[in-house]
């Protein structure tokens, strides 16, 4: 009698695997290591230890950031072992950050011997040319290979649960295609947070989002010589159970040039750190703001003829890129800022600081003799005071009570007092202008930054009203001249721009907005059609939205600049209440909230990939009682109590995006399952007489795993009865009415 086939390996969905592989793990590159950083503490909380991250191994920063471990794990130790005995050397253990996450890190050099054969392999298995000289494509094509080999290895040790494998970027991808071409049961998410082909494009001067259903997508690639990445791009994009992107815009740019649509978004958050008392924020701001001002005496030291209390900073930073990140704009909007403000006779003074590491020499004389003129007269002042202090002291100490006490100014102030000063005040002398730039720039002649500044004459001379200071570094505390952190300068500026043409998000503006201050993006990054998408006017909470997509180059530079112009129009009181309003927008980009993205596009790979884990009895897809979140969701931690708290008045939460403040309503649909945060009963309901408003979402715009890209294939979609659901709990929150279909 012949044998029955055996049944097919049910796999546990409920308590799947998660590793979560980027070029970025404990190696800090660009923004992917900010948002895989920062959303660590709320994977953590929802996974426990099925959660591993998996990075390259550089020797400079692992020893100090990872503390190794051996797994507890038999099947993840088997698999270790495995590949140790083929000569592959690897670091598992726990990443030093907040939440502690467990972290496997493959040395790509142990495995470089192997490198011509997996090229040749990769060309055979999925037509992906690689180049001999492009170490960056080479390091890529070994890491994702020992993760196909790792994966693998892992399915075969471990039969009984799940694994999810997120990918972020191309750097990480070359895995994904592996991992469908040899069957492997893995399921797959792939995240891009930029194109190739978008960023060398609009570097390039390209009218990119009016052509971008017209580029020839092989062409451009190739003409750029960056064929073969893309090829890893589009591969790992189509070969991915699930494909994400991090904004509308990219997922636009997506679908035209890696040629499938996204199933969903995913923002990217951050830890949002929320004070007990409103006014804490504002103290960091006043205390950041004094340590700009020294700076700034002692960089326009000799015309430093203007008034603190009335100067505003402005700034912008990131990459250098000229003209994705919009310094051209920006530049040219502090000219006509400047010229505006000399016309009105404002007494206003505004410093604009471009952050932008370049390649230079050293720092400049000028800025340096600034600083240290302006220290020795700072040392000079308090000792004389000290001087006259003792004096004085000694003078009141003398006096009996009779007669009349009289003290002559040459009593108190000696000539070699008089002398000293002096020299130091001379020493404030100087010929030049202060300088427009900190460093010695190793191409001075034809740097873009500087060669705009001075076309449009911004030389900080006294009759400017806009001063302009590009400090092309990094910011640190160690710095001898702009001694501050990144994120202690953010807080003592006023107004952050940032008037990019190419930004698949931006986390610039979102870390001003985390921290109380205003800022200006465009419609052309992802943070601004996410902000513009959920607030009904954004420019009225301190977030300022200038239109590049359907305006003309000189039209959005004149919006920039009435937005800056506006800014420098308002009091003291009226910025005040401003960075209140840009605070409480903080929780919209709490990965608290937006985490759950992540969630809904795992989940969705995991109902592709395992469909009948996902039937009821009746075959159908049970809605009810599946919990795609599982128990874990329950191990989050409440936040401190927000500041302000928003009011629930006329306020609707759109249901698509999960939470998006504090008072998170639970909605039971099927693509989202909330979670309930705990208040504590001493807390009390912070009101505003300005309440925020928000949009409520379009539901034909409502998906899977993100905000308004529309899924792909014959995916299961929000049914009726998650519609009435989803109408029931936003009732309960604006207290109107929902009429049912009959009535409308």
């Amino acid at each position: 009698m012949a044998e029955l086939p055996a049944e097919p390996l049910k796999r546990d969905v409920q308590n799947h695997i998660l590793f979560e592989c980027a070029w970025e793990v404990v190696n800090k590159v660009g923004g992917i290591y900010t948002v895989i950083k920062t959303k660590v503490p709320v994977t953590v909380a929802e996974y426990g230890d099925r959660y591993t991250l998996i990075g390259p191994l550089m020797y400079k920063t692992a020893p100090m950031e990872v503390e190794a471990q051996e797994p507890t794990d038999p099947a993840l130790s088997a698999t270790l072992d495995n590949m140790r005995t083929q000569g592959i050397k690897c670091l598992y253990g726990r990443w030093l950050i907040e939440g502690a996450p467990r972290v496997l890190l493959f040395d790509i050099g142990s495995a470089f011997h192997r490198l011509d054969e997996w090229k040749a392999d990769l060309w055979t298995l999925a037509g992906i040319p690689s180049p001999p000289h492009d170490t960056e494509t080479n390091d890529t094509i070994i890491f994702g290979y020992l993760i196909a080999w790792f994966l693998g290895e892992y399915i075969t040790q471990q039969l009984h649960t799940a694994v999810v494998a997120h990918f972020h970027e191309w750097q990480a991808g070359v895995a994904i295609p592996l991992c469908r071409k040899r069957h492997i049961d893995v399921t797959t998410v792939f995240t891009t947070h930029a194109t190739l082909l978008g960023r060398y494009l609009c570097a390039g001067n390209v009218d990119f989002y009016n052509n971008l259903q017209y580029f020839d997508v092989d062409h451009e690639a190739g003409k750029r010589g960056i064929y073969h990445r893309y090829c890893i791009e589009r591969a790992s994009t189509h070969c991915s159970d699930v494909f994400t992107t991090v904004s509308d815009i990219t997922a636009y740019e997506s679908e035209h040039l890696l040629k499938r649509k996204p199933d969903g978004i995913v923002p990217n958050g951050l830890n949002v750190v929320k004070f007990q008392a409103m006014h804490e924020f504002q103290n960091l701001h006043a205390t950041a703001k004094a340590k700009i001002h020294e700076f700034i005496r002692g960089h326009f030291y000799g015309y430093y003829d203007f008034d603190l209390d009335n100067t505003l900073y402005m700034f912008t930073a990131g990459r250098y890129e000229y003209r994705n990140k919009g310094v051209d704009m920006f530049i040219e909007s502090l000219a006509r800022l400047n010229y505006r403000l000399q016309k009105s006779g404002s007494k206003t003074t505004v410093v604009a600081f471009i952050i932008m590491p370049a390649a230079t020499n050293s720092y400049t004389v000028d800025a340096l003799k600034g600083q240290a003129v302006m220290k020795q007269l700072k040392d000079t002042v308090t000792e004389i005071q000290n001087r006259i202090g003792a004096r004085l002291f000694e003078h009141a100490a003398r006096y009996h009570g009779e007669g009349k006490m009289e003290l002559q100014p040459d009593e108190l102030m000696s000539a070699e007092d008089h002398i000293l000063l002096k020299r130091r005040i001379f020493a404030l002398r100087r010929t030049t202008y202060p300088p427009i730039v900190t460093h010695n720039m190793v191409d001075d002649a034809n740097d873009p930054i500087l060669n705009q500044l001075r076309r449009v004459k911004l030389f900080n001379a006294p009759t400017d009203r806009v001063k302009v200071i590009f400090h092309p570094d990094f910011l640190n505390s160690n710095n001898p001249i702009l001694g501050l952190d990144y994120e202690e300068f953010v807080r003592g500026c006023h107004l952050g721009v940032f008037p990019s043409y190419y930004e698949p998000w931006g986390y610039t503006p979102a870390e001003c907005t985390v921290m109380g201050v205003p800022s200006v993006t465009t419609n052309l990054s992802g943070f601004g059609c996410f902000m513009q998408d959920l607030i009904e006017r954004p420019e009225d909470e301190g977030c300022y939205i200038v239109d590049r997509r359907m305006q003309s180059v000189e039209e959005s530079a004149n919006d920039l600049t009435n937005f800056m112009f506006t800014f420098t129009n308002k009091t003291r009181r009226q910025r005040i209440n401003q960075r209140n309003r840009v605070e409480r927008l903080s929780p919209l980009l709490d990965w608290k909230n937006l985490g759950i993205e992540y969630s809904k596009s795992r989940q969705l790979a995991l109902r592709r990939a395992y469909p009948d884990a996902f039937l009821n009895a009746n075959g159908e897809v049970d809605d009810e009682d599946s919990d795609w979140f599982g128990a874990s969701m329950q191990r989050f931690m409440p936040s401190a109590p927000a500041s302000p708290r928003l009011r629930m008045s006329g306020m609707a939460t759109p249901g698509d995006m999960g939470t998006l403040t504090e008072e998170m309503q639970q909605l039971n649909t099927s693509d989202y399952r909330g979670y309930n945060w705990p208040r504590s009963s001493e807390e009390e309901e912070d009101g505003y007489p300005f309440p925020l408003v928000m949009k409520v979402r379009s539901r034909a715009g409502s998906v899977h795993s993100g905000i308004s890209t529309p899924g792909v294939g014959p995916s299961r979609s929000l049914s009726e009865k998650d519609l009435q659901m989803a109408d029931a709990a936003l009732n309960e929150v604006t207290n109107t009415p929902v009429k049912p279909k009959a009535e409308q």
